[in-house]
């Protein structure tokens, strides 16, 4: 999980210590949720959290404000020479095209060469406009310092014209229904009781973004999910995210970082059965049935990305090795 706190909020920063033990990335938000006039508030306040907190082994990342925003020079050179060293990425949003990329490639080289730091920062896009979305493949192949993409689709719903006022998630109305009783003849009941079912709005764009993302070898990220008391639904989000290949998600609220785990994270049954499968097919060549399933090469490939997964789950995370019995 990436968890966003806002630094311009003392209160905030006062739980990051607790906060960055139990997630993977703590994220300094200096974008939307910020107001405009609290946006060099929060500059200094992620600049105090990166120069006075020990965060250990989680990730420390900052969203800057938008490329045509009049905050974004000061965000990354304020950033880069005081707290350069401490950051791991920095997230850019509303990219449109490599050549967004491009701008903040040669912009990091210049401050970090002012600022003597010796390890490149990285960089996270955003997808949150159609024409981000067009050109998905150049953008992830823009920079060696491309870390990944996460999907905005509060603000990518906007742009597309899209109608639905909801921060992820599905809509009601985004619907496929049964054919009615009597289809095909004069006498079908149209009106008659047909069964619908909700679809998922994000489909298309999560399975692009995941395409370019592994073509290029950087993460995919699904990203914010706005109900915040609508857990059951946020899970279904994020579970619906995890098995089209993303390898985490944003949280927003620390009720979304429990969840966040346990979705993003293989299930102990699902690791022992992907174990038994390799196991069984030795040097993966070949087919065997194995509970009346047909195991190939194909599918013993599918297997290892599970257990790999819970192997590096397992290295951070002691409770998550007892449960795969590592």
């Amino acid at each position: 999980m990436i968890h966003f706190f806002d630094p311009s909020n003392e209160k905030m920063r006062s739980k990051v210590p607790d906060i960055a033990a139990k997630v993977d990335i703590l994220l300094g938000n200096l974008e939307d949720a910020v107001s405009a006039d609290n946006k060099e508030a929060a500059r200094s306040g992620l600049v105090q959290v990166g120069k006075s907190v020990d965060l250990g082994s989680t990730q420390f990342w900052t969203r800057v404000n938008s490329l045509d925003s009049p905050w974004i020079l000061d965000d990354l050179t304020t950033l880069v020479t005081e707290i350069g060293d401490k950051l791991d990425v920095i997230m850019i949003p509303k990219v449109e095209g490599a050549e967004d990329i491009h701008y903040v490639d040669r912009l990091l080289a210049q401050l970090e060469a002012r600022a003597g730091l010796t390890k490149p920062l990285l960089i996270h896009a955003i997808l949150e406009t159609a024409r981000g979305v067009a050109n998905v493949e150049d953008i992830c192949a823009a920079s060696p310092r491309m870390q990944g993409l996460s999907l905005g689709p509060a603000d990518l719903a906007a742009n597309r014209r899209m109608k639905t006022t909801r921060v992820g998630g599905g809509h009601p109305d985004y619907v496929v229904r049964v054919d009615p009783v009597g289809a095909g003849t004069d006498e079908a009941d149209i009106d008659g009781d047909r069964a619908t079912f909700q679809q998922d709005l994000w489909h298309y764009t999560i399975a692009r973004m995941v395409d370019a993302c592994v073509a290029n070898g950087i993460l995919p990220f699904y990203g914010p999910f706005g109900d915040i008391k609508d857990t059951v639904a946020c899970e279904d989000q994020f579970r619906n995210a995890y098995l089209l290949g993303c390898v985490g998600a944003w949280s927003l609220h620390p009720v979304q970082i429990d969840i966040a785990k346990k979705v993003f994270s293989p299930r102990p049954q699902d690791v022992a059965a992907s174990q038994r499968v390799i196991d069984a097919m030795g040097d993966g060549t070949g087919a065997l049935m194995i509970d009346g399933k047909m195991e190939d090469d194909a599918s013993v490939k599918q297997h290892h990305v599970v257990v790999a997964l819970a192997k590096q789950l397992a290295e951070r995370d002691p409770e998550l090795a007892a449960s795969y019995g590592f």
